[in-house]
Parts: C-alpha cells; sequence; structure tokens
C-alpha cells in the first residue's frame, strides 16, 4: 500500500513540527542528523517527511525519508563517534562481501543491528541524548 503524499511546510513551521512531535531528542536545526537503527542510514530534518494533519490522512506524523522506511523519531538516535563507525564498517564490509541474495543473507542484510539489540542495557549508553 502506498503512502500518501508528504505535508509541505515552510523550513521553520518544519522545524517547530519536529520539535513538538520528536519526544525522544531535540532539533537545533534542520542540518542536526539522526541515525535511523530500522534502515542504517544518516537522515536529516530537512529529509524526514511530515505525513498526515488536518487535510492529510489522520494526524501529523514524522517518518524516515529513505524508500521502503517508515521509522518514526523513536527509531532515531543521534550518530555518535561509535555509531559511525559501525555504519562505516558495514559500509566497507558490503563494499568486500561477494554479491548474494537476500535469502542467502537471512533476510534484507540491510540491518545493522535490531532495535532489541541496540536498546539493551549493556549498549544503551550511547543512546541517551
Amino acid at each position: 500500500m502506498a503512502l500518501a503524499s508528504g505535508v509541505h511546510v515552510s523550513d521553520e513551521e518544519k522545524l517547530q513540527i519536529l520539535r513538538r512531535l520528536d519526544q525522544f531528542r531535540h532539533w537545533h536545526s534542520l542540518d542536526d542528523k539522526r541515525y535511523c537503527l530500522v534502515c542504517g542510514k544518516i537522515i536529516t530534518g530537512h529529509q524526514i517527511q511530515l505525513m498526515g494533519g488536518t487535510r492529510g490522512n489522520g494526524p501529523l506524523r514524522m517518518i524516515c525519508p529513505m524508500e521502503g522506511c517508515h521509522s518514526i523519531p523513536m527509531d532515531w538516535v543521534l550518530p555518535t563517534d561509535e555509531i559511525l563507525a559501525k555504519v562505516e564498517m558495514m559500509a566497507g564490509e558490503e563494499r568486500k562481501a561477494p554479491v548474494s541474495s537476500s535469502a542467502d543473507r537471512g533476510g534484507s542484510g540491510h540491518r545493522i543491528a535490531s532495535s532489541a539489540q541496540i536498546r539493551s542495557p549493556s549498549q544503551a549508553s550511547f543512546l541517551k541524548a
């Protein structure tokens, strides 16, 4: 099922919306970056999609801008040095790895770690905002 097209607002309005709807981390500007735990990509406030609203379908909400990823703010963390190192390591491994099918990798092969793995108490120290 395809999602409705996004809500278009000014940059100032978008920043206000990000600040209001993201209960987990503060947005200083639309240039702020977040790491999406679902798709493993670094995203900015400029890229985040706004959906719904009074003229849209349901309440106003934010989703990841990456194709096929519909994560929400609770799935986005600040890109710490540890996260950036993991992203770089995974990118290096993907460049070295032979091409294989999704089934050979046990799924999409694009997740760095599941949300449950990253959110475990022993690994959660870098998630604190």
